[in-house]
């Protein structure tokens, strides 16, 4: 082998090394960068920026965006923002004002996953994410108990408020469960207990009811399933994980495999979708003005979904970045907190 043909295989060989160190900075480049990519019915625009993880989204009667993160280290249970989403845009969430809620005391140091906002008071309602506890935290900014006592209560949309204004929880009953809980049976499940039921509980209570605080769950009768219950036969049902109004009385479920049911004043479930095939973690949900269910599927599934009245589902956007939190405006334009690029987008969708 010549000198010549040595030197020019080995100055190939460092030009395809230069050209694949190429391709994979600009795919790591492309990945970090990436923006989200709108269904042909839809325009995206970027709202706010630099929020650090913000996990969930919810609009006070004024039109401002409350935004639920959890920080950029991790270190408080939660850290607030309220934003004029009317303003110049993109807000650099960096120079806006915010409230740190630091961890309790002691050994509690759950952090803070799930968000409520009150129209008529302005006070936001905040669960522990993988806790058992609901604080009210006032317009003067003061944090106290509403409730306690749950067995699981997750992060995404696992608490709202009806049109009512009264207090929507989900919890699940299972041993796992129960060994979470602050109580170890609580009293008002009794019947629960002897029929050995396992599976999901859906809780409503009135914040303005005049008891003494903080509410205790285990004193509550859950709205589903209604009493008496019955042992479960076969398979459990599966648990919610999110839940918002629908039409007057009615609340819209989503439980852990992507189905979409509605539950009546009278406690009765009916399905009215099934969601694409996945895996649903910190799922949020809104409904819109013209009665659609809006889904904010999360970071294995990246897409937001519209579930029509009639249980029609359509995509509205994909290939989010982690998309979390969700709120939907008078005029149907979509908030969504892209966890994963700590930033605020909104989703104007037009009829499909």
């Amino acid at each position: 082998m010549s000198a010549k043909t040595s030197i020019g295989r080995c100055n190939l060989s460092r030009l395809s090394y230069l050209i694949g160190l190429l391709l994979l900075q600009c795919l790591v480049l492309q990945a970090s960068t990436s923006d989200a990519q709108p269904s042909r019915v839809a325009q995206i625009e970027v709202v706010a920026t630099a929020v650090p993880r913000p996990a969930q989204l919810a609009l006070t009667s004024s039109g401002r965006l409350v935004v639920l993160s959890q920080g950029w280290r991790g270190d408080s249970a939660a850290e607030i923002y309220w934003l004029d989403p009317t303003g110049v845009q993109p807000i650099d969430a960096s120079r806006a004002p915010r409230l740190v809620i630091p961890f309790a005391e002691g050994p509690r140091k759950t952090a803070l996953g799930s968000l409520a906002v009150d129209s008529k008071s302005g006070d936001l309602f905040l669960g522990e994410e993988n806790g058992n506890r609901i604080y009210r935290l006032a317009a003067a900014r003061r944090l106290s108990p509403l409730a306690v006592g749950l067995n699981h209560l997750l992060g995404g949309s696992s608490l709202t408020l009806d049109r009512e204004g009264r207090l929507v929880v989900l919890d699940y009953a299972s041993f796992e469960s129960q060994l979470r809980s602050e109580s170890p049976v609580p009293p008002a499940l009794e019947a629960l207990a002897v029929e050995d039921y396992t599976g999901p509980l859906v809780f409503r209570i009135n914040p303005e009811e005049d008891v003494p605080l903080p509410r205790r769950f285990e004193l509550v009768a859950p709205v589903f399933p209604r009493p008496p219950v019955r042992r479960v036969a076969g398979e459990p049902l599966h648990k919610f994980i999110a839940v918002a109004p629908f039409g007057r009385d009615s609340l819209a479920l989503l439980n852990s495999v992507g189905e979409v049911l509605i539950l009546s004043p009278e406690g009765q479930l009916r399905r009215l979708a099934r969601l694409p095939s996945g895996h649903f973690h910190r799922t949020n949900m809104a409904m819109g003005p013209d009665g659609s269910v809006f889904i904010s599927a999360g970071f294995h599934i990246r897409e937001l979904y519209r579930v029509s009245p009639a249980g029609l589902v359509t995509s509205v956007a994909h290939e989010l970045g982690d998309p979390q939190g969700i709120a939907v405006d008078r005029s149907g334009a979509l908030y969504v907190a892209e966890t994963a690029l700590h930033r605020i987008i909104r989703i104007r969708p037009t009829d499909p």
